[in-house]
């Protein structure tokens, strides 16, 4: 699943062709994504003037100029997919997951502008289009999502309250969207191996100065991500044929069995399951 700074550069790259720009029409080929887009839906977006793309989470937010919203969720396979007129650029992909070209099947959603078209690819089916009418109900439709680790809510007193004989292990809790919003499993692996914190230790027991860690690291962790566009883990590419580079400076992610990439450690990475998603740590250091 794209995590936040994969659905950032998404962001970016619509941002820069779409904002301002017109929706001429919507075409609709399958309606049976993880909800069911509803048959008014081409209308409701006919006409509308992208004001600008914005991201929260792992969620892109498409803003109308009348004040609406349309709400895009990428899911589990999902891709966004730039399509110039006249154009023969290979590469199609404005993200980092499943085909660099616009694979011929699976395409369920087109928005064609002037001289331009985005089209939504999701073999899978669990991403989703929502049209928002006001910024209320936006923020309403948000109510249930915890802070972003770049707001500033975010912070040692929110993470020593919520912690508070707070069992379930860490590990879990920076995939809970509840708690925290945007960070997946290759970034939380990550994250705790910068903190050296082992990732089954149940949150209750984690100090002041882990907490001040796992906020300064996600931070960091996000930042360069998005600076290094992305983890391409596969065969990823943006629309320019570049593939993310993230995944070249993983410390603990996919490196089973590898030595510890600290200079005076002597351990190893290890690989478990927790919620049934592979996880990455040092049995030495991340004690």
């Amino acid at each position: 699943m794209p995590e936040l700074p994969e659905v950032e550069i998404v962001k970016q790259s619509l941002s820069k062709k779409i904002e301002r720009k017109k929706i001429k029409k919507i075409i609709i080929t399958n309606r049976n994504l993880r909800f069911k887009i509803p048959l008014k839906f081409e209308e409701l977006l006919k006409n509308k003037i992208i004001k600008k793309v914005t991201r929260f989470s792992k969620y892109l937010i498409l803003n109308f100029s009348d004040g609406s919203f349309c709400l895009i969720h990428l899911g589990m396979s999902g891709t966004i997919h730039l399509i110039k007129k006249n154009n023969l650029n290979n590469f199609t992909n404005t993200s980092f997951y499943n085909s660099s070209c616009l694979p011929k099947k699976h395409n369920h959603v087109e928005i064609h502008f002037e001289g331009l078209k985005v089209i939504y690819n999701d073999p899978r089916r669990f991403g989703f289009f929502k049209f928002i009418e006001s910024k209320e109900a936006l923020i309403e439709r948000f109510n249930h999502l915890g802070p972003e680790p770049f707001f500033k809510n975010f912070d040692l007193k929110y993470l020593l309250k919520y912690f508070l004989n707070k069992k379930k292990d860490i590990k879990s809790f920076l995939l809970d969207q509840k708690f925290v919003s945007g960070i997946g499993n290759i970034y939380a692996s990550e994250i705790l191996f910068l903190c050296k914190i082992n990732p089954t230790i149940a949150a209750m027991k984690l100090s002041k100065e882990d907490c001040k860690n796992i906020i300064l690291f996600s931070k960091k962790v996000l930042n360069r991500a998005i600076k290094k566009g992305g983890s391409s883990i596969r065969d990823f590419r943006d629309t320019h044929g570049k593939s993310g580079n993230f995944q070249k400076e993983f410390k603990a992610y996919q490196r089973e069995n590898l030595n510890c990439v600290r200079s005076k450690c002597t351990g190893k990475i290890k690989k478990i399951f927790i919620c049934n998603r592979s996880t990455f740590f040092c049995n030495t250091c991340q004690k």
